[in-house]
């Protein structure tokens, strides 16, 4: 039985240090050496301090923000503990339900604006997390956000401009605005 055990242990104790312990380290040092910033979460500082993240959404629900795609996490929106879709299908009433909400939030928050509200402002991602809007949702936000803030909506265009992003080689992806990014930039205008 000794034999048989000692050798196992050996086996189990090494595989233990090398998948547990040094492969670990190896690939966070190249991470923290390559991709620094990424690394440690992407965070978007102020003041020396963290102000979030620019791969996690952030719950903004007053007039003079751009809000983002709305979160399906509990207990608070954008809780990247629980990140994960509300897995309702399309004929569950309580989506639909939830979908008519936000409708009627963004309408009443902009009664004056007819046009047709981006499905993204309405439906939760996958993740619950996204950071993202696509700039036909900025767009729709844009003349509810220029005059909470009284600001000319030339001013609030050209800082939408300044944070989309382009697709990767012009080809790959779709063009999005990073929310917390852009209305930083506001508070900071």
């Amino acid at each position: 039985m000794k034999k048989t055990v000692r050798p196992l242990l050996v086996v189990f104790a090494a595989l233990t240090l090398v998948t547990g312990v040094a492969y670990p380290l190896v690939v966070t040092g190249v991470g923290q050496a390559v991709f620094p910033n990424q690394a440690h979460g992407s965070l978007i500082l102020r003041d020396g301090k963290p102000v979030g993240s620019v791969l996690v959404g952030q719950n903004f629900s007053d007039p003079g923000h751009f809000w983002g795609r709305p979160s399906a996490t509990s207990p608070a929106p954008y809780n990247a503990a629980a990140s994960g879709g509300s897995n309702q299908g399309p004929l569950n009433p309580a989506l639909v339900d939830a979908a008519k909400g936000r409708l009627d939030a963004l309408r009443a928050a902009d009664p004056s604006n007819t046009a047709q509200v981006p499905v993204e402002l309405v439906s939760a991602s996958a993740s619950g997390l996204d950071p993202h809007i696509s700039p036909a949702a900025a767009q729709y936000q844009l003349a509810r956000v220029a005059a909470a803030r009284k600001l000319p909506v030339d001013a609030v265009q050209a800082l939408i401009a300044q944070h989309t992003t382009r697709p990767l080689l012009g080809v790959l992806g779709e063009p999005v605005v990073n929310v917390l990014q852009l209305n930083l930039a506001l508070d900071a205008h």
